[in-house]
């Protein structure tokens, strides 16, 4: 008779075995017949169904993830060109402005006059203006409206001759912008402060 090793621990388990080497028969259950179970075969048609709608879900979460970072990219791209297109209409629309500006800037100053530079200049900057209103620029020029701190910077008071000029602005410094309804600069003025 074989005897079981006395090691701890086999690195092969060991198993009763008869005189002539062979597994005995009353050793129990062979261990692989003990995790099939006949009744659950790899025929059966719960399990063949059960795999098919997890290959079928598995798909659709592929095609998903897939379409998903198509449109992710595809809404990347559309985005830049349309920031660029917005960006070329701007330039397109001061393209006159910056003509003139041009034409002003190569005046022979022997043959101009003062009178054709102011009104050079006048041309250009209403062009510009023009150009820029259309693209969403609004400017903030608040001569005789009431203080607003969203919108102005206070640079300066002035003591107020009536209580009702309180907190009014009286001179614009710099003109602030509203870009399609959004702050881009706040005027800077100088605002009336009744201490009576």
């Amino acid at each position: 008779m074989k005897r079981p090793s006395n090691k701890p621990f086999d690195s092969e388990p060991t198993l009763p075995v008869g005189d002539d080497g062979s597994p005995r028969s009353d050793a129990g259950p062979d261990p692989e017949s003990l995790t099939r179970d006949p009744s659950r075969t790899l025929e059966d048609p719960r399990i063949i169904d059960l795999e098919h709608r997890l290959n079928e879900q598995h798909d659709k979460y592929l095609r998903l993830v897939a379409e998903f970072d198509n449109y992710r990219k595809r809404t990347g791209k559309e985005r830049a060109e349309l920031y660029s297109r917005s960006q070329a209409d701007l330039a397109k629309q001061l393209l006159d402005a910056l003509d003139d500006l041009s034409r002003f800037a190569h005046l022979d100053p022997a043959t101009a006059d003062t009178a054709t530079v102011v009104q050079g200049a006048e041309m250009v900057e209403k062009k510009i203006n023009k150009a820029l209103a259309a693209a969403g620029l609004e400017p903030v020029n608040p001569i005789d409206l009431t203080f607003d701190p969203t919108l102005h910077e206070a640079v300066a008071t002035e003591p107020a001759l009536a209580p009702e000029d309180d907190h009014v602005v009286a001179r614009v410094y710099q003109p602030g912008y509203l870009f399609n309804g959004q702050l881009l600069r706040p005027a800077r003025v100088v605002v009336k402060q009744w201490n009576g």
